[in-house]
């Protein structure tokens, strides 16, 4: 008995301060573009109006930060979570830092759902029992994710968890739940699009027909999560048509395009540079061709899913801060597991973190609280904007040196050969000696 208590005591206690913490920041702190945007289509999906048509909602917040918008950017599942939680909070107490708190808390689920998840997969892959809970509490109180998530208001946990559920259930070859849910998470966020590449170069090899029937349900599935509900609400969809290659079009954040902002003051790429936001495209293809085979088990198909998303980012004219959640557990599996130096690992963290106090994006997150004090901090950052960005070019250099330090590492892994090219190889001969 005293061991049972003992053992909940061990759970209990770092679980309830993790949700002290992120309740407090998730209460009083949020981004001011984003978080923004995430309240506007919260009103507009609980009053029964389009999310992709932005309203000036000053009347509805008493917030004059709520007029000359810009809509949601993301697939619909997103903007229904947050016309639910409006339905559910705003809509009956109309309090705007409650709203604000209530908007995260999916998201504070998905970072506790998280931990756990990475713990229990860690226990079953053989991990030590001080690894996994090394990384239980790393995944509960690790600032970086604290920070872009329970206090910015991002949801890219809750695309990490669906995610990698999904690689869970791959791995266990219960394809047609693995296949809903990753059809699921990139509805939520493209981000997970990486992970499309990973299965498929781990169920190469299986019959034709289930490799078929996987990608059919997961492409079917996306079908309803992004096209559906448009239909369902009668949602006009040209805003969205028009803008086709909206997340294509931005250079900055943390790729290799962060010099854009300071050399033309704008984040749009001008003219055909857009042509290079679909970098990443060719360079998963080409990654997928030469990616080293291995076994068809899980540690072989988280190193895969890492490589392709750092692959992902690395030739992404745009990058976030929050989008580096997504391989954050995999990568924390992965060095508790000895297949990734610890070091690494934590400098996959601070250097982001350092990076979004040069973004002014920990300033931005004063928003819901202290909108004053924001403006002035970020007024008086307009003086020393030619100094500020120049450091960020800096830290964005040591960043991608990082990124395919890591990228080199997982790859060495598993030195046996590509079976797609070896496969391709095969039927190029095979073609060559036909008679003519």
């Amino acid at each position: 008995m005293a061991a049972q208590k003992k053992t909940r005591n061990s759970i209990f206690w770092p679980v309830s301060l993790s949700l002290v913490l992120q309740i407090g920041l998730g209460l009083f702190f949020g981004h001011a573009y984003d978080q923004r945007i995430y309240m506007a289509t919260g009103y507009l999906v609980g009053t029964g109006q389009n999310p992709y048509i932005p309203q000036d909602l000053v009347s509805v917040f008493h917030n004059s930060a709520f007029q000359g918008m810009t809509s949601v950017g993301y697939p619909p599942p997103w903007p229904l979570v947050t016309g639910l939680v409006y339905f559910l909070t705003y809509r009956l107490f109309p309090n705007f830092l409650l709203y604000n708190l209530a908007l995260k808390l999916p998201i504070l689920a998905a970072n506790i759902a998280l931990a756990f998840l990475v713990k229990d997969n860690l226990e079953k892959m053989g991990a030590s029992p001080q690894a996994c809970r090394r990384a239980w509490i790393f995944m509960l109180f690790n600032p970086f994710i604290l920070v872009v998530t329970s206090a910015w208001g991002q949801f890219d946990s809750i695309v990490a968890l669906l995610a990698l559920l999904a690689i869970l259930f791959l791995a266990e070859n219960r394809r047609i739940v693995s296949a809903v849910l990753l059809a699921l998470a990139i509805a939520f966020k493209p981000t997970a699009l990486p992970l499309l590449l990973a299965a498929f170069l781990f169920l190469f090899g299986c019959r034709w027909r289930k490799l078929l029937a996987y990608f059919g349900i997961l492409f079917l599935s996306l079908i309803v999560f992004c096209v559906g509900p448009f239909w369902v609400f009668h949602w006009d969809a040209s805003i969205i048509l028009h803008h086709w290659n909206a997340q294509v079009s931005v250079g900055g954040g943390m790729s290799f395009m962060t010099f854009l902002e300071l050399v033309i003051s704008s984040y749009q790429l001008p003219g055909l540079w857009w042509l290079l936001g679909l970098l990443w495209a060719p360079a998963l293809v080409l990654s997928a061709l030469r990616l080293p085979g291995g076994g068809k088990d899980l540690p072989d198909l988280l190193l895969k899913s890492a490589v392709m998303i750092l692959i992902f980012f690395l030739f992404r004219t745009w990058l976030s801060e929050p989008n580096l959640i997504l391989i954050l557990p995999i990568l924390v599996i992965l060095a508790s597991t000895g297949k990734l130096d610890q070091r690494l690992l934590t400098a996959f963290w601070i250097v982001p973190l350092i990076f979004s106090l040069f973004n002014t994006s920990l300033t931005q997150l004063l928003f819901p609280s202290l909108p004053d004090l924001m403006n002035r901090l970020l007024s008086e950052t307009t003086v020393l904007r030619v100094i500020r960005l120049a450091l960020r070019i800096l830290l964005v250099i040591p960043w991608l040196w990082l990124e395919g330090t890591i990228i080199l590492r997982l790859w060495r892994q598993n030195p046996l050969p590509s079976e797609i090219w070896d496969w391709l190889a095969t039927k190029v001969r095979l073609r060559k000696a036909m008679p003519s």
